[in-house]
């Protein structure tokens, strides 16, 4: 048996959070294995949103062994809990998604069945009192806490984490090239791509490219042709505008969502500044009335000027497709309804080390990469449509739109399996746990009709003193937290904060 040989020659095409998280992680992993060139061009620029995360992030950074308050104070990071959504129900009212579970789940059952049980009883107390995050959140509270009990996330700014991935890599030994591709230079036998020609006539060759060119997914699918899936009849947005502002006070451990009569805007509080956008769809509101709103509901001086974003949502149909694997935005697009950007380039990224070949890749796994990068796509899909979807509010044309949806049947079956039963399955390490459906879903306004048998299996008193001690051991932890910024300040060396 010969020994196996990896493609030696891994080129990433563009820079930015997708193409720095490619390279960092490579680099590191393989090391002297495998010769690691970025292309990218300083006159090209970057989306720069995606700035708010979900905890597999803290997963991410653990494994490539990065320091999180080194990591933190490099990114200007703050921490996060959840999102607080405002305006998606009806106008008016709000909930929150939070990280990590509510309450204590039975093998059979989870949490959910034992509180609505207890309101058949007349426990009047709110779900949210039974979730250690939601409180913290609420409180404006954080800490690390022993046996990482507490769930979070990171607010971070994306392009300083990608220039501090981009130290990390080069230090591994990654090289970066700068220039623009003007040409992607294929195989006349196999196919594949051969070569990377840039403005002035280098030639870049590789055995293996990852596309990180953004929208314009040069190689996958301007060399490739790897095809598109359009999801926009399902998630109508398609237009967005960001701007950067100066902290007016100090920073929350949560991003805000909050909707609008045309789609949603976003607030993230880092350390030294607000990130704010909005999202819109243009068969409803136009670029220039998006923008007057954005302007007339941020807080504090802009520090940039607006970033205009067109977008269609949707998955690459190969996101791997001969020697050539798409990160980031040239795999696809999800609005950032649920901080899902980074998490979809750390999966492919991942993903693809642990499928790296030995030698020309293998179209079994290729084929798997392609299914299962597509599976997490689609239920992260049905969980944005899902906000859409469940509203009550009618003010105006384009929620009156989302209300009349026609939903993929993946999605109608969880919604109306959790209306009916109280329940909620997951598949395929689906991204989204139980608790944040289960969240989202009521906050939304689905309420279950029943509820699992085993919750009346506690008597009364039974009920009444877990329900209690429940309540009163996530009462008693966020006492006990400091202030969020106070201890972000403490742990990334803050001296100060940045507010205008």
């Amino acid at each position: 048996m010969e020994m196996p040989t990896l493609p030696r020659r891994i080129v990433i095409a563009g820079g930015g959070t997708s193409g720095w998280m490619a390279a960092a992680a490579i680099a590191r992993t393989l090391g002297p294995v495998a010769e690691v060139t970025l292309v990218e061009s300083d006159a090209i620029g970057t989306v720069g949103v995606g700035e708010s995360t979900i905890p597999p992030l803290v997963a991410y950074n653990r494994l490539l062994g990065i320091g999180e308050a080194e990591f933190m104070k490099a990114t200007q990071a703050t921490f996060k809990l959840g999102i607080m959504f405002e305006n998606w129900k009806d106008v008016g009212e709000r909930y929150f998604h939070s990280f990590g579970g509510t309450g204590k789940d039975h093998w059979s059952a989870g949490f959910q069945h034992f509180w609505m049980h207890g309101k058949t009883q007349g426990h009047t107390e709110p779900y949210d009192d039974y979730c250690l995050e939601l409180k913290a959140a609420e409180a404006g509270k954080f800490a690390h806490l022993p046996d990482d009990r507490i769930n979070y996330a990171y607010q971070l700014d994306s392009s300083l984490y990608g220039a501090f991935l981009r130290t990390m890599a080069e230090t591994d030994g990654c090289k970066r090239v700068e220039g623009r591709i003007a040409h992607v230079e294929l195989d006349g036998v196999t196919g594949d791509i051969a070569a990377l020609l840039l403005d002035g006539g280098r030639r870049i060759e590789g055995d293996l490219f990852i596309d990180c060119t953004g929208f314009r997914a040069l190689l996958i699918e301007g060399a490739l042709h790897a095809g598109y899936d359009d999801w926009s009849h399902w998630l109508p947005c398609d237009g967005a505008v960001a701007i950067q502002t100066a902290s007016v006070r100090p920073p929350v451990p949560y991003t805000r969502a909050i909707a609008h009569e045309a789609g949603w805007q976003w607030r993230i509080p880092l350390q030294h500044r607000a990130g704010n956008g909005i999202v819109y769809c243009s068969r409803y509101m136009d670029r220039d009335a998006a923008l007057e709103r954005l302007l007339g509901t941020i807080e504090g001086k802009t520090l940039t000027e607006p970033n205009f974003i067109s977008f269609k949502t949707g998955a690459r149909r190969k996101q791997w497709h001969r020697n050539c694997i798409a990160v980031g935005l040239s795999g696809g697009f999800m609005e950032p309804l649920e901080s899902t950007s980074i998490h979809l380039i750390q999966r492919a990224v991942l993903r693809l080390l642990r499928m790296l070949p030995a030698g020309r890749p293998s179209e079994r796994d290729i084929a798997e990469f392609n299914d299962q990068q597509f599976t997490d796509m689609e239920q992260i899909r049905d969980f944005l449509i899902l906000h859409y979807k469940a509203t009550e509010r009618t003010d105006s044309p384009f929620w009156r739109h989302c209300a009349s949806l026609e939903v993929p049947d993946s999605l109608e079956q969880k919604i109306e399996l959790f209306r009916e039963t109280g329940r909620v399955f997951r598949r395929n390490e689906e991204l989204f746990a139980e608790n944040s459906w289960v969240q989202v879903m009521m906050g939304q306004g689905i309420m279950p009709q029943s509820y699992h048998p085993v919750a009346a299996k506690l008597s009364n008193d039974e009920l009444a003193y877990l329900l209690a001690s429940l309540r009163d051991n996530v009462a008693r932890t966020v006492a006990g937290m400091p202030e969020h910024y106070a201890y972000v300040s403490h742990y990334c060396g803050v001296r100060e904060a940045k507010v205008a």
